[in-house]
């Protein structure tokens, strides 16, 4: 399934350790099934990780069951676009690797506050 970014390029790789994603093969890729929108790649932060275990999503906790070490400040990760958004509105999103962000994500969050908060941009 070729999926494009946001600048129209085939999607980087997110991250394999962990690996992330809908479809847990490292790149933000999506489709009709994804409720979450797990499209953007981000660079994820102690204060974001605290955001999200606060929503009800604890994505720093240890999961052994589910072959998840639970993730750190600074790893990579694909998050649904409506959880950055919100963390956006609330001071904490995590920087975005553009490159490696699905351009699905666009439907959610405009290109210009992704821009704002790029980690692949010079």
């Amino acid at each position: 399934m070729q999926q494009t970014n946001v600048f129209g390029e085939p999607i980087e790789k997110c991250c394999s350790h962990p690996v992330t994603g809908y479809f847990r093969d490292g790149f933000c890729r999506t489709d009709d099934y994804d409720r979450g929108s797990h499209t953007i790649c981000a660079k994820v932060s102690q204060d974001f990780l605290q955001f999200s275990k606060s929503r009800g999503n604890d994505l720093s906790t240890p999961r052994p069951e589910y072959q998840f070490a639970g993730l750190v400040d600074g790893q990579a990760w694909c998050l649904c676009a409506t959880r950055w958004l919100e963390a956006q509105q609330a001071g904490v999103a995590p920087r975005v690797y553009l490159k490696r962000t699905n351009n699905r994500a666009l439907e959610i969050v405009p290109i210009e506050l992704l821009r704002e908060h790029a980690a692949d941009l010079n």
